[in-house]
């Protein structure tokens, strides 16, 4: 007899650009179908930090579980490793309760690894060779590394922001150990099938509409207490070479703080920052197989929440 197909457990998942309206939406579709939300954000997992990761609130939350807000503390590690492990131990929570597993975030990098069930823990490093990158950081500037990686794998140096020091350590790492990019070593990660039956859906919309977005959410996080939310942390004993620290918002204001800039350059710079971090956001999640897009334009909360609901009843989702 041929054994019945293992049924794979269900899976939506809700991404896009930063402030493209990711976090109302993924609300009301998770009170629709009985849902629960795993969040994909490298932010929001931070306690303490949630104006300037335009964190969701508890009344915006509606009731809807909400899982990896809150959990860690400034000063923890946070990695795509972490949050593997942290979001399948809320996915069997999720699952016991008869609940359907929402993953909304705009860090494609860790929803990636998460459908993809990609295992980095194996990896092979070099404590000394990344003890030699770090000091030579600190003398010429993360900048010097960047560029070194676009020597030897220009995808890897598109994909990873000039201030992301330690993926670039690991990216020059990587290719310092194996003599492959590690751009290339992810594509083929990326063609494993998926363990889940999953809707991978990506909200968009008009590129200046989210610039506008964008600079009216930085205007309204100063507005709202970011420099008194960054001093706080400071006086928490944080400091720029913490992962939490290299956040957008987070490292500008420290700058300020330190006298390295005024306020004024400070929001210029983040706002500037996140244009791009939302431009790279789209390059990324335009490479992604089996993605559905979903252009916002003119609709409203209920025309998109209509289309969504009708893509997972055809998947047997819901």
């Amino acid at each position: 007899m041929e054994k019945e197909p293992v049924k794979k457990e269900p899976m939506i998942i809700l991404t896009g650009p930063t402030a493209v309206g990711k976090t109302a939406l993924s609300v009301e579709l998770a009170k629709r179908i009985g849902g629960a939300v795993i969040s994909a954000d490298s932010m929001q997992v931070y306690k303490y930090m949630d104006i300037g990761s335009a964190k969701i609130t508890r009344e915006e939350m509606k009731g809807v579980p909400h899982y990896l807000i809150d959990e860690l503390m400034p000063w923890d590690e946070f990695h795509v490793v972490r949050f593997v492990e942290m979001a399948k131990q809320h996915l069997e929570k999720i699952r016991a309760e008869k609940k359907l597993p929402v993953i909304v975030g705009g860090t494609g990098f860790y929803i990636q690894a998460l459908l993809y069930n990609i295992d980095f823990t194996e990896q092979k490093c070099d404590e000394e060779y990344r003890g030699r990158l770090a000091a030579l950081a600190g003398e010429r500037g993360t900048g010097y590394l960047h560029e070194m990686l676009r020597r030897v794998d220009p995808a890897s140096a598109e994909a990873i922001h000039p201030n992301n020091l330690r993926r670039i350590i690991r990216a020059l790492e990587f290719w310092y150990l194996t003599g492959k990019k590690i751009s290339e070593h992810n594509e083929n990660e990326r063609r494993k099938t998926s363990p889940y039956n999953f809707a991978y859906f990506v909200l968009d919309d008009n590129r200046q509409e989210i610039y506008r977005k964008i600079d009216r959410r930085v205007d309204l996080m100063l507005q709202n207490g970011l420099v008194e939310e960054v001093k706080a942390l400071k006086e928490l004993g944080c400091h720029r070479d913490m992962v939490s620290m290299q956040g957008l918002g987070y490292r500008q204001i420290l700058d300020y703080l330190s006298g390295e800039t005024t306020l004024d350059e400070a929001v210029r710079v983040i706002k500037r920052d996140t244009r791009h971090f939302a431009k790279r956001q789209l390059t990324w999640f335009a490479r992604e197989r089996d993605v559905i897009r979903l252009e916002r334009g003119s609709r409203n909360e209920d025309q998109l929440l209509e289309e969504i609901l009708g893509i997972l009843s055809e998947k047997g989702i819901f």
